[in-house]
């Protein structure tokens, strides 16, 4: 039997951001929901439009090509082609990825 360690993370939720920047910036919660989603949505309109975006401080959100492949479908046993796409990924800037690396909480859970 194959034992696996699972690691207990804290999941944060877009209602949990909302009540954190609500409580730091003593902002009504309707308005900064309003303002969150319409950042999610800007993010994701812009994307689509084939903008990279460029946050100084947090990180890129970036549109990365994947390349054109093939693929089986298993249970027919034929192969499948899989166009070239664009799939959106994030990546961090140095500061945040640093901030993650030696944070003391993620220390513990080793």
């Amino acid at each position: 039997m194959l034992l696996i360690d699972y690691y207990i993370f804290n999941i944060m939720t877009k209602a949990d951001i909302v009540n954190l920047i609500s409580e730091r910036t003593s902002i009504d919660k309707v308005e900064v929901a309003e303002i969150v989603e319409n950042f999610m949505e800007v993010i994701k309109e812009s994307m689509s439009e084939g903008n990279n975006i460029y946050i100084r401080g947090f990180g890129t959100f970036l549109n990365q090509k994947r390349a054109q492949k093939l693929g089986r479908v298993i249970t027919k046993n034929t192969s499948v082609v899989i166009p070239e796409r664009y799939v959106p990924k994030f990546k961090p800037c140095k500061e945040f990825k640093e901030q993650v690396k030696n944070s003391k909480k993620l220390q513990d859970l080793k």
